[in-house]
């Protein structure tokens, strides 16, 4: 990318004076990553919700297999899978804890504290400027802003 034309649509997505096209790109690459982290646990979320409704469902299935007068699978489900951690010592609620408080909370922090540092906290300039490039000016649905 050439340090040619930095247009963004609007100025909170403007490039500061002095910023280059590698710390813009760098930045756009670190927030493209950091988008990535919240699929991740959005993902997390989701595993989390889908085990716990699994694990109720037992319940219905130890009932069943118990009315059908199988009480060995039973006693097997109810002992062995019902409420079994999912890691070592872990239910899938501390997982998606330890995932915010640690990883996710690290990222977003080392993101933010780099747009401060080197954009003066604005977000989305690298996409700002492709936007300002790729839209075909007086078009409609090709508006700078609202």
């Amino acid at each position: 990318m050439e340090d040619v034309k930095h247009e963004a649509a609007d100025g909170s997505h403007s490039r500061p004076p002095g910023v280059n096209d590698s710390t813009v790109e760098a930045l756009g690459e670190l927030s493209k990553a950091l988008e990535t982290i919240h699929r991740v646990r959005g993902h997390l979320y989701s595993a989390h919700q889908l085990v716990g409704g699994a694990d109720l469902t037992l319940d219905r299935v130890v009932k069943l297999l118990r009315e059908a007068g199988h009480d060995e699978t039973a006693d097997r489900v109810e002992h062995e899978l019902l409420g079994r951690n999912v890691l070592p010592g872990r239910w899938t609620f501390q997982i998606v804890e330890e995932f915010d408080d640690g990883y996710y909370a690290a990222f977003q922090e080392i993101e933010r504290d780099a747009r401060e540092k080197l954009a003066g906290g604005r977000r989305h300039i690298f996409e700002a400027e492709m936007k300002e490039r790729r839209r075909t000016h007086g078009m409609p649905g090709h508006e700078a802003t609202p």
